[in-house]
Order: structure tokens, then C-alpha cells, then sequence
């Protein structure tokens, strides 16, 4: 049991050094998670300061996660596409799209429920 809990606990530090070295590699390269990161403090500023339950400030809370965590997949997709190949085809091109386009998505659906809240917030 010890031996383990032991290996659990290294694996569980290996996952939390490779994931922060992710953060630490696509922080310095990409400008647009640097971006979605303050917009996610601005957004958390807001969440915290108007008079919103519980349920409605882990949403936006979640929802500004899963843009972060759409930015790194789309950055992952990107930096393999460009490792296989440095020249243009269409299926890298569809590839790079689908991941812009999987960050576009879920930022709306953050910006959807900020628009459904303030207008209950705001409309008597």
C-alpha cells in the first residue's frame, strides 16, 4: 500500500511539472493565452464583485478555464502541425483552423453566459 501510494504521489508530481512547464512554454510563446489570461482576471474581477449566486460565479469561473485550456490545446495542435511540416497543406491548414476555431467557440460560450447574467442582473 505504501509502495503505492508512493508511486501515485510521483506520478501526481510528474503531471504537475509537466503541466506547469506547458503553461510556462505557451505563456512565453503565445500572446493570445497572456491575452485570455487577463481577460480571465478581469472577467473573475466581475464574477466577485457583482451580486451573483454561487452556481452563476463557478460558470464563469469554469467557462474562463475552458478558454484557457481551449487556447493550449489549439497551441498543441499548432506546434505539432509545424513540427511535422514547416510547408503549407491543406489538411495542417484545417487542422490549425479547427483549433482557432474550438478556442472561438468556447469564448463565445463564455461571453453568452456573462451576456445571460448581466441581463438578469440588469434587467429588473
Amino acid at each position: 500500500m505504501i509502495g503505492w501510494l508512493a508511486a501515485e504521489r510521483r506520478r501526481f508530481a510528474n503531471t504537475v511539472i509537466w503541466s506547469w512547464r506547458g503553461w510556462r512554454a505557451t505563456w512565453a510563446t503565445q500572446k493570445s493565452l497572456r491575452q485570455w489570461t487577463l481577460a480571465n482576471f478581469v472577467s473573475a474581477g466581475f464574477a466577485f464583485t457583482l451580486p451573483l449566486g454561487p452556481g452563476e460565479r463557478a460558470l464563469i469561473l469554469a467557462l474562463g478555464i475552458l478558454v484557457l485550456a481551449a487556447e493550449l490545446f489549439n497551441t498543441a495542435i499548432e506546434t505539432v502541425v509545424d513540427y511535422i511540416s514547416e510547408e503549407w497543406h491543406p489538411k495542417a491548414g484545417m487542422a490549425k483552423d479547427c483549433g482557432s476555431a474550438g478556442v472561438a467557440l468556447t469564448a463565445i460560450a463564455a461571453g453568452v453566459a456573462w451576456i445571460f447574467l448581466l441581463w438578469r442582473l440588469y434587467s429588473g
